[in-house]
């Protein structure tokens, strides 16, 4: 309990600070609750927008970058894992260990190649140029942690397939598929909140601001003299919904395919 707390506090103390009046946020006491609830900070975000756009602008192109990042990370690494844990090849070792020290260098010593990388691909300024670095972002640990799920389905399972006369892509969606979609789900959801979190990568590629993503519109609310904690607050409450959102769809294909997968012809 004290460690769900002590997770939840920060969240909790975002959404109240987005319905507290200016002078209470900086107020010097404690006030875990806002004395006087105010919708002055969300109604400012959607009517003013941000940098000359809507807010709307913003979260569109975060869905975008997000969802793309998953359904493309997702098909590479659930082809990529099977092939990791079905096949027997060359260096199949040296390609594991490869995936996690790739994991461990830090995103920001990737910057500049990336930054090169993309801007001779011509993709500078673009969605997809983010799409692809989020993908390559998310993908060692998706491909290490689906490859787990793909080890745990039973040979026997596919040999049985093939035995009744299911090719190799038939058995793949038809049997190997259904077993591995909970892992699948979890990978996805992992990929969605980096992508949807994203800051420096966003900095970096994007130079017009109606293509920004939300966590690249929120630094407009941070002036040199001032910083606009509510729109701040009352901003990231928003941003924050799409992603409980997704986690409550997905999870209910989690659950479904776990249920699924106990459950015998």
């Amino acid at each position: 309990m004290a460690v769900l707390l002590f997770a939840i506090f920060p969240v909790y103390w975002m959404v109240a600070t987005a319905f507290k009046p200016t002078d209470e946020i900086f107020s010097t006491e404690f006030q875990p609750i806002p004395l006087n609830p105010t919708l002055d900070h969300v109604e400012r975000v959607f009517t003013k927008g941000v940098a000359g756009h809507s807010i709307w602008t913003y979260l569109f192109n975060s869905a975008v970058v997000a969802l793309g990042a998953v359904l493309i990370g997702a098909v590479i690494a659930l082809l990529a894992a099977t092939a990791v844990a079905r096949f027997r090849f060359k260096l199949r070792t040296s390609f594991l260990i490869l995936l996690l020290i790739v994991q461990m260098v830090p995103a920001e010593a990737l910057l500049l190649p990336l930054f090169l990388m993309v801007r001779r691909l011509g993709l500078y300024d673009q969605l997809l140029g983010l799409i692809v670095i989020n993908v390559g972002l998310t993908l060692p640990f998706s491909v290490w942690m689906l490859r787990t799920f793909v080890a745990a389905v039973p040979k026997d399972l596919e040999e049985a397939a093939w035995i009744d006369g299911a090719g190799r892509w038939a058995t793949f969606w038809k049997v190997l598929f259904p077993l591995v979609a909970p892992g699948l789900v979890a990978t996805s959801i992992f990929s969605f909140i980096t992508a949807w979190n994203e800051f420096v990568f966003a900095l970096t590629l994007l130079d017009d601001p109606a293509k920004f993503t939300m966590p690249r519109a929120l630094q407009f609310f941070i002036g040199l003299r001032s910083t606009d904690w509510g729109a701040i607050m009352a901003a990231s409450t928003l941003m924050t919904i799409p992603v409980l959102v997704f986690f409550l769809l997905v999870q209910r294909r989690m659950v479904s395919g776990l249920v699924a997968g106990a459950v015998k012809g």
